[in-house]
């Protein structure tokens, strides 16, 4: 169970990186071990977040210290730890420095829903302020994950984001789509500004039919089968596009 978690965790970085949200060496993903709620995989320091290996990934207990691997720990590592601990509904928290994100988290103003991608944050995202600084130690750490509450993602004003999702398809998911939506909104934003939105009346439905669990796994499969693809690899067996790995959960029709 830990090599496949490992395996599906190594595929978020590279999936990540190809949507435009790696940062050189910054930017991190965690995914709690299952069976052991208070340890999880992360990614280590001083690497792409594509260039995770099942030889460097290191184990990180909840108090933010490393127990095992030889690769260095991220400063910022309770932002996962800490998340983790207050969301036991939590399994993968991601942090990237996606550009749009960052823009558009220096306007001061909130996200729309103008888009599928929007629509699926009209409930709120929660903007963390305390600091543009990074989260290097438990106090910071705690706060970031009361601002983020119940929610699955929060921007981090000036710095980046950070997602929570029950899987790592889920909390990759969460993260492709606020980039996006928060890209749309700055194209908008330089058009003259938006003026039209989605219903208001059809957000809560929109929303729920965008961010289902079906649409989250074959979006990750999707993306981890062109990442290979473009890079001439086989692809795994558990990510061909094939009817039996297809998730056919949320749709309704023949």
């Amino acid at each position: 169970m830990t090599d496949r978690l490992r395996a599906k965790m190594i595929n978020a970085g590279r999936v990540l990186v190809d949507e435009g949200q790696g940062d050189y060496v910054w930017g991190h993903i965690s995914a709690r071990l299952p069976g052991d709620p208070n340890k999880f995989l992360m990614k280590p320091g001083c690497i792409g977040i594509e260039e995770m290996t099942d030889d460097n990934v290191i184990t990180v207990n909840i108090e933010g210290d490393k127990v095992s691997g030889e690769w260095p720990r991220h400063n910022e590592v309770y932002i996962h730890s800490e998340v983790l601990r207050a969301r036991p509904d939590v399994n993968c928290v991601i942090h990237t420095h996606p550009e749009h994100a960052i823009a558009f988290s220096s306007l001061g103003k909130e996200l729309q829903p103008m888009s599928n991608d929007g629509t699926m944050f009209s409930s709120g995202v929660p903007i963390f302020s305390e600091t543009t600084d990074l989260i290097v130690n438990q106090e910071r750490g705690k706060a970031v994950a009361r601002t983020l509450g119940d929610k699955g993602a929060l921007i981090l004003r000036n710095h980046g984001i950070v997602t929570a999702g029950s899987t790592i398809e889920h909390a990759v998911f969460l993260a492709i789509k606020l980039e996006r939506a928060c890209r749309v909104q700055m194209l908008a934003e330089q058009a003259g500004g938006p003026k039209l939105f989605v219903k208001e009346e059809e957000l809560a439905a929109k929303r729920a039919r965008t961010n289902r669990g079906d649409s989250q796994g074959n979006a990750f499969s999707y993306l981890v089968r062109r990442w290979h693809l473009r890079c001439n690899c086989e692809v795994p067996q558990e990510y061909q596009a094939t009817l039996e790995n297809f998730d056919r959960t949320g749709y309704k029709g023949g």
